[in-house]
Formats: C-alpha cells, structure tokens, sequence
C-alpha cells in the first residue's frame, strides 16, 4: 500500500520516498508514500520530477494504483530512495480550481437545492452539470455574485478521514446524483469549507477560500432535460 501524503498535506511540494515496484510496459514505478494525485473526482493527475541519484526523471502522469509514469532510461529499480518533487504551479492551480467548484457546488446546492450530475477542471478553469429546471442570464449572474461573497468570505477548508458509517451519518454528504463511493471502500475524505459546503472528495484543495481568487461564470448552456452545466474560469 502507498501512502497517500496528498490526502492529509495539499500543500507538500516535495517528498521522500522508496521504490516498491516497476511496470517496465507503462515505463512507470509504484512508491512506498507519494503527493502526487493520481486523478479522479474530475481533478487532474498531477505531474512533476523524480530524483534518483544523479537522474532526473519527469513524471508524465500518474494512474490508478499509484503507478508514476516516467519519461527516462532506465527505470528506477524496487528499493532505490528516490525524491519526488511536485509540479507546483500547476497543482496549486488544480487545487485553487477544485475548491471553486466546490464553491459553486456549495451555493447552488444552499441557495437553489440543485443536485450535481456531473463535473470536469484543468487549471483555472472547469465546468459543473446541476439539475436545473431553467437557467437564464439573471439567475447565472446571482449564482457569480454569491460564490465571489463566499471567496471574499475567507472560509477556512477542512478536511477529515472518517469510518465509513460515521461519515454517512452526515446529511447530503454525496453531493453528486449517484453515489460512486464503493462498498468496499471503509474510510471516507471529507472536504469542508467551514459554513458552506461538506463532501466527500479525494482531490487536493487550498486552505481558505480567499486562495480561490475571482471567480467568473464563462458560460453555460443546456445539456438536454433538466441539466444544465455551468463554466468557470479564475485569474492566473
């Protein structure tokens, strides 16, 4: 098992750690402990470096199961120490971005009761899918103006590791129409941004909402019936 050092620190931007395995077919090696974010809930892999000896290599992704993709020859063989060392500016970009959609998510679940069906971001920008009946101009420029009060609100971000049945204990915990938490899976991440929003999420996010910066609505349009999906952009 790796240790997942993005779960409990978003802001660790370098790391320690020992090769436990390679897949010479994906050119990659798997970890003992790792920050980078393999992925999901709509967030990005993050990508970076690893350093091992007097080598550098690039790390071009990381997938499922934790397996660091490398660009670089030869691999790095089971038991060498190797540091990793974070893209940060494109994580702290993906973290700023994750938790303004957890913003929007906050808002329109608050103000309008509307459920999630869906959701996508890169750096700075990102689109989220919300059952609405009818989404005009008028109501759009509301939502901006509410969720720009909740980044100038300065709300600090928690987040908690919780037993399975205790976190679902918590009231619209799954924020999304279908609940894609496994039964297997016994523990569960929480993100709270204190006095607006608690859900359930693996991704990495900053500490407090001011970090998020202006928040704009770029668009949004019909996806048929009653989704309708809205498009953020925040300032570089």
């Amino acid at each position: 098992m790796t240790e997942l050092l993005y779960q409990t620190d978003s802001y660790l931007k370098d790391f320690s750690a020992v090769v436990t395995g390679a897949d010479a077919e994906q050119h990659g090696v798997y970890l003992d402990r790792t920050a980078f974010y393999p992925g999901g809930g709509g967030q990005p892999y993050d990508t970076g470096w690893l350093v091992v000896g007097d080598q550098r290599y690039v790390v071009r992704k990381v997938v499922k199961g934790n397996l660091h993709v490398l660009d670089g020859e030869p691999l790095p063989t089971v038991g060498q120490p190797v540091q990793g060392i974070l893209d940060w500016e494109r994580r702290y970009k993906l973290m700023r971005t994750h938790t303004a959609m957890h913003i929007l998510c906050g808002v329109v679940w608050r103000d309008y009761g509307a459920s999630v069906t869906g959701g996508n971001m890169e750096p700075l920008e990102g689109r989220m899918d919300f059952e609405f009946e009818r989404l005009q101009k008028e109501l759009v420029s509301e939502i901006e103006s509410r969720i720009n009060a909740e980044v100038e609100a300065a709300r600090d971000v928690r987040v908690n590791i919780l037993p399975r049945e205790e976190a679902f204990q918590i009231p619209d915990l799954i924020r999304t129409k279908i609940n894609l938490l496994p039964e297997g899976i016994q523990v569960v991440r929480t993100v709270e941004i204190i006095g607006l929003d608690l859900q359930a999420d693996g991704g990495t996010h900053v500490a407090n909402t001011r970090e998020v910066g202006r928040i704009r609505i770029a668009d949004y349009k019909s996806k048929g019936g009653i989704n309708k999906r809205i498009y953020v952009e925040l300032n570089g």
